[in-house]
């Protein structure tokens, strides 16, 4: 006997994803302000990352050899342990993790946050190139971790900003990043399989949001437009923002409050209508099911 599911209340719960070159950290402002709204919020830096960053610096070995599949896996695990399903919030490559784990059947909404390009995305401004390359200029670099320089992470993260105000964010939260994740995002394309695989006609999973800054020399607008319009060939609920003047440190460049609130409005918004959507379809079945009984 087919039963519906009758457990519709609404998310209580955001899980956030860091991206390369940060840890769970990196979210400290959003933790405050989400748990000040009342949600239960989850921030696990990925496997191998629990220490703090001046550990990391010394010592990245824990992470050398990370890639992708470990990474997702790691979160499908913690959000599978949830009572309920929560918000996934992604940034950068948490961006495209966030796109795989909703893929996968997970979360009541998704948010991805100036998103590292999944496969079939084509877009490569000439920015992301420069921004990743520190790494992709050897492929010994594929079994490393690297660290970039202030300079570098200037340019990639915080190019809105000041030198000094630049140094005082590298100092708080950059770490070396596993080459092998950016090495499997640039070569998805040719990768059969790739670890950033999505079914961009899911029509099942749930509502995504794509945000982009308008100053991003990582993930600029161009892939955050592609990413949105792949993704919006589902009939699930695709949506697209774009933040003007924000660079790459968006989760803590001044205003980060309004797009950390635009991100969980519209995140607790899209869920509440998927679920009125849900229900409505489960009334009629169960209708459906009645009168054939009857």
């Amino acid at each position: 006997m087919t039963t519906i599911p009758t457990d519709h209340r609404p998310a209580d719960t955001v899980v956030l994803i860091h991206g390369l070159w940060m840890t769970a950290l990196s979210w400290e402002h959003w933790v405050e302000r989400y748990t000040n709204r009342g949600f239960t919020v989850i921030t696990r830096s990925w496997p191998g990352m629990d220490g703090d960053v001046d550990h990391l610096r010394r010592d990245p070995s824990a992470v050398e050899h990370l890639g992708i599949g470990e990474i997702v896996d790691y979160y499908e695990e913690i959000i599978r342990g949830l009572e309920r399903p929560p918000i996934i919030m992604g940034h950068s490559f948490g961006g495209a993790f966030t796109q795989i784990l909703l893929d996968r059947g997970l979360g009541a909404a998704g948010v991805a946050i100036d998103s590292a390009a999944v496969k079939g995305i084509l877009a490569l401004p000439l920015s992301t190139l420069k921004s990743g390359f520190p790494v992709l200029k050897s492929l010994a670099n594929n079994h490393k971790a690297v660290m970039l320089t202030s300079e570098e992470f200037h340019y990639a993260f915080t190019n809105t900003l000041s030198d000094e105000e630049s140094a005082v964010v590298y100092q708080r939260y950059a770490v070396p990043g596993p080459g092998r994740v950016l090495f499997q995002g640039a070569l998805a394309n040719f990768t059969p399989h790739a670890a950033t695989t999505v079914d961009f006609h899911n029509d099942d999973r749930a509502p995504l949001l794509i945000i982009a800054g308008g100053e991003d020399h990582v993930s600029p607008d161009a892939i955050n437009q592609a990413t949105a319009k792949r993704q919006g060939e589902s009939r699930a609920i695709t949506a697209y923002k774009e933040f003007p003047g924000r660079s790459h440190y968006t989760l803590g460049q001044p205003g980060w409050e309004d797009v950390a609130d635009y991100a969980l409005d519209w995140a607790i918004n899209a869920h509440l209508s998927a679920l009125q959507t849900q229900t409505g379809s489960e009334a009629a079945w169960s209708s459906r099911v009645a009168a054939r009984m009857a």
